[in-house]
């Protein structure tokens, strides 16, 4: 099976809560791993852009549960690719929040230093997420 990467950006839910965001951070790392899907997440309260990586199957299947999630709305594929190798191979999903670290990589990468992931075309949103893990612990 090919290795996959899918990117999409959306929108917090109208339920969201500060507890909300620790919620999908455990489901997601307990489900992709798994499912041998690695990743990152990008949250600032208004806005997420996640990146999932995987076999295709498990990646589309992964995406589906995604879409069917209220607790985010507006979801949009910014990339789905066949890739060679594993950007994100040491997190089940690494997660950076908005922080001043940040505001320089975002204007980088878009047109403006306030994060929103509708504003990056695919290319721009795996770009910047490279950049932030480099400056992200591992967890």
């Amino acid at each position: 099976m090919f290795l996959t990467r899918l990117i999409y950006a959306s929108t917090i839910g109208d339920n969201f809560s500060q507890q909300t965001i620790e919620e999908i951070l455990e489901s997601a790392r307990c489900n992709n791993k798994k499912h041998n899907i690695t990743g990152m997440l990008c949250f600032n309260c208004n806005y997420f852009l996640q990146c999932l990586e995987g076999s295709r199957t498990e990646v589309n299947e992964t995406y589906k549960r995604i879409l069917t999630d209220d607790r985010h709305h507006r979801i949009v594929m910014l990339d789905y690719r066949e890739i060679d190798s594993r950007e994100f191979s040491d997190w089940t999903m690494g997660y950076v929040p908005s922080s001043t670290i940040s505001i320089p990589i975002n204007l980088k990468f878009s047109e403006a230093s306030e994060f929103n992931p509708y504003l990056m075309s695919g290319a721009s949103a795996y770009k910047m997420l490279l950049e932030l893990k480099k400056v992200v612990p591992m967890l």
